[in-house]
């Protein structure tokens, strides 16, 4: 397959919609508060502003809390430069505290040079949308750092194995047909990564509005939901054997973005999927909570001595799934075989966003469990949890988003575009 970077579509008006925080069992804000960092932050901000040229746009910071977990939440809105620039300014403090520290870890760790990450960015980016690279530079002007840096920063998942899970049900299989997908990140506690947590909604001036469960000074999407309901979870399956990896690829990072910009429906994911060759080994979980209201998964191995992409793509109750005969019809999942299958099969039927918490906190890779989310596809929310101090994700509360309840610069109406 030849490399051919994702091509955008045709520019969309955006309409208004939202986001609310709740707590994870009750959905209320008895044990969950939404707060607006305010005070000597917003002075300092305003400051920082008319020193370095606001460029337009906007950008607003709140918190999600919920008991011991507190997460940030940046909704920037605007051209990708312009969100890129406000992400950087509202984040500023937690990006000079992570990037430097993440690049120079990793760089040990993979035994690679700047050099190497340089050329490493140069092969990859010729291939990335040019919406991410606008961004990155955005990013840069606002949190003060090298884009060099930053750079580095998004060339470091394209080179490191790592592993995760995924997990999607939908109509008869949950309690009320709503589609609803998990994706739990399992990858290096020793990054510090999910010290830096923060939900990104983007609000763009042309494509879909989205949001991503993030970290601080990256701008790729690990996963996401955009306004249409098209929700994106990955399962890294590459190991270092298969090194060197195909760098002539944008990462799954970068065109994760680019679908949750310009995706509609399942079909168009798939069509856009298709013109992309894999960077390595993954499986996906790529779901439409709104127009096709249903779930796949993707395989898609490359790297190693593989002449060519091998790609598979199963449906629900398939029974080529390599995970025949445990399939399910309004189920696709892919656990790596950690035990998902039973509480699929039994509480079928009976499947919501808490209880598929309660599963994915049960099969993560326990030493390496960085961030778990849930996604409601159909009514467009969210509930995430990430690791800190010294316990993972699995371990920690979750905080509840609800994007059609969002009103980030308080001006009385919605912010996230409803389709």
């Amino acid at each position: 397959m030849t490399p051919v970077p994702i091509p955008r579509l045709a520019a969309r008006a955006l309409l208004v919609t939202s986001l609310l925080c709740g707590s994870l069992a009750a959905e209320s804000a008895k044990d969950a508060t939404l707060r607006d960092d305010a005070g000597p932050r917003k002075r300092s901000e305003v400051a920082q502003s008319q020193a370095t040229g606001n460029p337009g746009g906007s950008g607003h910071r709140l918190s999600l809390t919920n008991g011991t977990a507190r997460v940030p939440v940046a909704v920037v809105g605007g051209t990708p430069y312009q969100m890129g620039w406000h992400l950087g300014r509202l984040m500023r403090d937690e990006i000079a505290k992570l990037a430097p520290a993440a690049v120079a870890g990793f760089k040990q760790e993979l035994k690679v040079t700047d050099e190497a990450l340089d050329q490493a960015w140069a092969t990859t980016s010729g291939y990335t949308d040019a919406r991410v690279q606008q961004q990155l530079a955005g990013l840069a002007a606002g949190s003060g750092q090298p884009v060099r840096l930053l750079q580095h920063v998004h060339c470091l998942p394209l080179l490191m194995p790592y592993s995760c899970s995924s997990i999607a049900a939908w109509g008869d299989a949950t309690e009320d047909g709503h589609l609803y997908q998990t994706r739990n990140l399992d990858w290096s506690l020793k990054a510090g990564a999910h010290e830096f947590p923060v939900l990104v909604v983007y609000l763009p001036d042309q494509g879909h509005a989205h949001v991503t469960p993030s970290f601080a000074g990256f701008i790729g999407a690990h996963c996401g939901m955009n306004a249409r309901g098209i929700v994106l979870s990955e399962i890294g399956d590459a190991s270092a054997k298969e090194m060197p990896y195909n760098l002539h690829a944008p990462h799954f990072t970068s065109w994760f973005r680019s679908l949750l910009f310009d995706a509609d429906t399942l079909g168009e994911t798939l069509d856009l999927f298709g013109k992309v060759p894999p960077t390595k080994a993954y499986h996906f979980v790529f779901g439409d909570g709104r127009t096709d209201r249903r779930s796949v998964k993707i395989r898609a191995h490359t790297g190693g001595t593989r002449p060519r992409p091998l790609i598979d793509v199963w449906k629900d109750n398939d029974a080529s799934d390599e995970l025949a005969p445990q399939v399910l019809s309004c189920v696709v999942y892919h656990d790596e075989g950690r035990g998902a299958f039973p509480t699929l099969q039994t509480q079928r039927g009976r499947l919501n966003g808490p209880k598929l918490i309660e599963l994915a906190n049960r099969i993560p890779i326990k030493g390496g469990n960085v961030m778990n989310a849930v996604f409601d596809a159909t009514a467009l929310r969210l509930w995430v949890s990430y690791a800190g101090g010294s316990q993972e994700a699995y371990q920690r509360p979750y905080v509840f988003l609800d994007l059609a309840r969002l009103d980030a610069d308080g001006d009385g109406r919605s912010d996230f575009p409803a389709p």
